[in-house]
């Protein structure tokens, strides 16, 4: 079987029409509706480590790792599925504008790849270093300068840069999406023949700067895109205060970019969807799209991906699989599933037996076989708040953060990577046999957390899809169980000993 495997980076659920949209906006995506028709939708699909990086761990070596590091490379003693899947004699490819593969404290996730092409460019893309005077209104909507008119060193130092990078761009067809979807399905024509292929098609937008051509900048505001008030960047933290604060005004107009930009990367995958058409490609062909994790844009009085509860607009996100033996297309799957069981689910459909302890295969569920998969999902960053889902509760657990966390890893990492950042290692580490998962020793040290929340929240999703109304109080026998829930999830994945007392769960472990 021929895996086609597409991850569109923040791509919020409720911004889809295919998920109900609960949103003002009439976000038009019809290549995903299309698609969506054929293939499975899964209506209970949670992220797992966050954000970028350690999501990319977990799909494509099936390691949940933030429960014992943060965002950093794959390790030697990980088992990449573009590896194995190399071994077993398919060519593979890695299409992306994901800038973050390439650069310092990320290595290792595309060099098992047969083929990889890197559009350069987004984000904070170390690329180019002219025109010393770029587009005056672009800069200042990507620098977001502070209601008090203050710029951080981080403005100036990184997000300037996406200006210069993108100076040069004067059509729709200069843009990211286009770029890769495009290259993607060149490579699908090209190499279509070869006997077995997996193609990655790993997508940077929808993310931030929500930086978009004509139609799509007016296409849901009647704002003028070019008022240099308005933000396409916001900082991230709460939209009421800080560097962070936000009018009405500008929020609109952030959503209204990000819808725009959904819709750009939808039209741009559909030229990958019409190849699969013109070649006969989808009876040899499995494709799954999903993401990596929401963002917020003000909901719950949040921008971007902050220090803040792990609400479902960042953790609840969409996934949507074609596999030639779906009985009935346009089925939705009401089980509960999460982003680590994908590395599992790709090897299973190319024939491939996964070696990982903590991804288990959704295809029973592809084929209509079961209607069981998870009795509970685990989702966070590391060295924070441990949250725990089973499919209607969600259940939020706070950290404590003046308690350090433990990093176990091959290498001496900058637990906080900053990509201007030279490593910092630390200067105090153990060795030894650290890791339920290999038998390979790593190092172990401590770096400091980050809070979240004060107190436990509890939100029945099935009736609060909003998360409005949490039901510690309410309902404290629900929370003692989906607390109790939280500890035998930690123990089945034989989480660190530091992660229970930290989260103040150590009388309640039986073991760690």
């Amino acid at each position: 079987m021929n895996v086609v495997f597409i991850t569109i980076d923040s791509l919020s659920r409720d911004f889809l029409k295919t998920y109900g949209q609960p949103i003002e906006l009439d976000v038009q995506t019809p290549s995903l509706d299309r698609f969506a028709e054929r293939a499975v939708t899964f209506d209970r699909h949670y992220a797992g480590s966050l954000p970028c990086m350690p999501a990319r761990r977990e799909l494509l070596a099936g390691i949940q790792e933030f429960l014992w590091r943060p965002w950093g490379p794959l390790e030697p003693y990980d088992q990449p599925l573009q590896r194995l899947a190399g071994d077993h004699r398919y060519v593979t490819q890695l299409v992306t504008d994901h800038f973050h593969y390439f650069e310092h404290g990320s290595h290792g996730y595309f060099t098992d790849f047969h083929g990889w092409e890197f559009i350069r460019g987004h984000e904070v893309d170390h690329w180019q270093t002219a025109p010393i005077d770029p587009d005056p209104v672009l800069l200042r909507q990507v620098l977001a300068i502070g209601p008090d008119g203050s710029l951080d060193e981080w403005g100036v130092r990184a997000r300037a840069r996406y200006a210069l990078n993108v100076a040069g761009f004067r059509r729709e067809e200069d843009f990211f999406p286009a770029r890769v979807f495009s290259r993607a399905s060149e490579w699908l024509e090209q190499n279509h023949r070869h006997p077995k292929w997996f193609l990655y098609i790993d997508s940077f937008d929808v993310h931030e700067p929500f930086h978009v051509p004509e139609p799509y900048a007016s296409m849901y505001t009647d704002e003028d895109p070019r008022d240099p008030e308005l933000v396409v960047w916001p900082h991230y933290g709460r939209i009421d205060e800080g560097r962070s604060r936000l009018t009405e005004r500008q929020v609109a107009f952030a959503r209204a970019q990000f819808a725009g930009k959904i819709t750009m990367v939808d039209r741009w995958l559909g030229h990958v969807l019409e190849t699969l058409d013109r070649l006969a490609l989808w009876d040899s062909t499995m494709v799954v799209i999903t993401t990596d994790h929401g963002h917020y844009l003000g909901e719950h009085g949040w921008m971007g991906k902050p220090r803040a509860p792990l609400y479902d607009t960042l953790a609840r996100i969409p996934l949507f699989v074609w596999h030639p033996q779906n009985p009935q297309p346009g089925r939705r799957v009401d089980a509960l599933t999460a982003s680590i069981d994908l590395y599992a689910t790709l090897l299973d459909a190319m024939g491939i037996a996964s070696p990982s302890p903590h991804s288990r295969t959704l295809m029973p569920l592809i084929r209509d076989e079961t209607r069981e998969h998870r009795s509970w999902a685990l989702y966070g960053y590391w060295g924070s708040t441990v949250n725990v889902t089973d499919g209607r509760y969600t259940y939020l657990h706070p950290c404590d953060a003046e308690m350090p966390a433990s990093v176990t890893s091959s290498m001496l990492m900058n637990p906080y990577p900053r990509q201007y950042q030279p490593p910092d290692p630390p200067r105090e580490a153990e060795a030894g046999h650290f890791l339920p998962y290999t038998d390979v020793p790593v190092w172990r040290f401590s770096a400091p957390a980050m809070a979240r929340h004060d107190t436990p929240l509890l939100f029945d999703v099935t009736r609060d899809p909003g998360q409005r109304d949490d039901r510690c109080g309410t309902q404290p026998d629900e929370a003692d169980r989906m607390r109790r829930l939280l500890v035998d999830a930690l123990e089945e994945m034989q989480a660190p000993t530091d992660l229970f007392t930290r989260l103040g769960l150590e009388d309640a472990a039986r073991h760690a």
